[in-house]
């Protein structure tokens, strides 16, 4: 049997990363979440929350945090959590800024990139 790269981590690596939990809060992250560091990795932190902080001191989607540590999206979600938990992180969907409108860029915005199309 041929394994894929989501098959090939280890189970028991994966379990003692997660502390046994095999589940995150669904509501709070999909895909495209956006995570944000709040702060600088503490002394005794686990390694994949530091590795997480450090990557994410611009913002970065939850699959790309995945796809950087290896790991995958269901375990990485468990970690995310912890780090929200303690105000290490945070998080947001791309479309949360303008919750107003759908999520959709501001008018002026959308003008100047039309008048900057039709000048090509």
């Amino acid at each position: 049997m041929i394994r894929g790269p989501l098959d090939s981590e280890d189970p028991d690596r994966l379990y003692t990363v997660t502390g046994g939990r095999s589940r995150a809060d669904e509501s709070v992250f999909d895909m495209v979440t956006l995570i944000v560091s709040e702060s600088e990795p503490s002394l005794g932190m686990q390694s994949e929350h530091v590795k997480i902080l450090r990557m994410c001191r611009r913002p970065m989607a939850v699959v790309e945090i995945s796809s950087y540590l290896g790991m995958p999206v269901s375990v990485v979600k468990i970690l995310l959590c912890d780090l929200l938990d303690t105000g290490k992180i945070t998080a947001r969907h791309p479309h949360a800024a303008r919750p107003d409108n759908g999520g959709l860029p501001e008018p002026e915005t959308l003008k100047k990139v039309l008048v900057a199309l039709q000048n090509l």
